[in-house]
C-alpha cells in the first residue's frame, strides 16, 4: 500500500497562538508556615499511626560490621596514600620543594644539552675548517 503525502504551501494551515508564553507564577500562600507543631491534630493522630505499622528498620549486624571494616580500610589506604606532614612555617610546602627540585633538574638537563650543542658545533666547524684546508693544499 503506498502512502500518498501532500505537500501544503506555508501559510494554508492556521497557527494558534499560544495564550500566555510568560504564565504568572502561582501565589504563594498567605499565611504563617506549617511545621509538625502547627500541624492540626488530624495530621499528628495520621502520622503517628502511620508510625506505629511502618516496619522498623532492620540492620544486618554482619553488614554494618563489613561497612565498618571496610570504612576503617578506606581510611588506612588513604592516610597511606596522602600523608599529613606537619611542616614548619618557615619551610615550604613537600609541594613547592618537589616543584623547586624538578625546576633545578630541568635547568640542569639544559644546561647539559646546551654544553653538548655547543662542543658538537664547534666539532663541526673544526672538521670543516679541516677540510677547507685540505681543499686549498690540492
Amino acid at each position: 500500500m503506498a502512502r500518498a503525502l501532500k505537500i501544503l504551501a506555508p501559510g494554508t494551515v492556521p497557527v494558534t497562538e499560544p495564550a500566555d508564553a510568560d504564565p504568572e507564577p502561582a501565589a504563594a500562600p498567605a499565611g504563617p508556615v506549617r511545621t509538625l507543631e502547627t500541624a492540626s491534630g488530624g495530621y499528628r493522630r495520621a502520622l503517628a499511626a502511620h508510625q506505629e505499622v511502618a516496619p522498623p528498620r532492620r540492620v544486618d549486624p554482619a553488614i554494618a560490621e563489613a561497612v565498618e571494616r571496610q570504612t576503617a580500610a578506606m581510611r588506612a589506604l588513604s592516610a597511606r596514600a596522602f600523608p599529613e606532614t606537619d611542616v614548619p612555617d618557615e619551610q615550604p610546602a613537600p609541594i613547592e620543594a618537589a616543584r623547586a627540585q624538578r625546576r633545578r633538574q630541568a635547568a640542569a638537563t639544559e644546561a647539559a644539552a646546551l654544553r653538548r650543542a655547543r662542543a658538537e658545533k664547534a666539532e663541526k666547524a673544526e672538521k670543516a675548517q679541516g677540510l677547507r684546508q685540505l681543499g686549498q693544499t690540492a
